[in-house]
């Protein structure tokens, strides 16, 4: 295995080890509650929970990963090793990372907030991996 496909395999391992920790985050602070329902959080819930937060958090993770998911499992699948395409699955993992972590501390209603930069780059970083994956399909 080149250094460049252990690369872009540790950085998806870390996205996947992120995506269950906000699993868990969400859950087990959600469970605390009294009366907790599992799968549902109160509709009174906003920015200013945590449990919202961590729920919100772990949600938009689950909606932005089918692309990420895909697009890194495809450039796996044709074998497409590329350090610029390494680099960006790391740009993607550490900018949800930090998005994640914005959730989790900013209470805020504000858009864009803090972490909407974050989903940005996120969002930039999987278009680049995207038209590199095109580009090597066209070669």
């Amino acid at each position: 295995m080149t250094e460049v496909a252990l690369s872009a395999y540790s950085a998806f391992y870390l996205y996947l080890i992120m995506l269950l920790v906000q699993w868990a985050v969400a859950t087990f602070s959600k469970a605390k509650e009294p009366n907790a329902v599992p799968g549902k959080i109160s509709d009174d819930l906003s920015h200013d929970s945590f449990i919202f937060r961590a729920h919100r958090t772990f949600h938009n993770t689950l909606e932005n990963s089918a692309l990420f998911i895909g697009t890194v499992l495809f450039a796996f699948v044709i074998n497409y090793q590329s350090p610029i395409f390494a680099m960006c699955v790391w740009v993607y993992v550490i900018a949800r990372l930090i998005h994640m972590a914005l959730y989790y501390v900013i209470a805020t209603e504000k858009n864009p907030s803090p972490r909407s930069y974050f989903f940005l780059i996120g969002v930039l970083a999987n278009v680049v991996m995207l038209v590199m994956i095109g580009l090597r399909l066209i070669a």
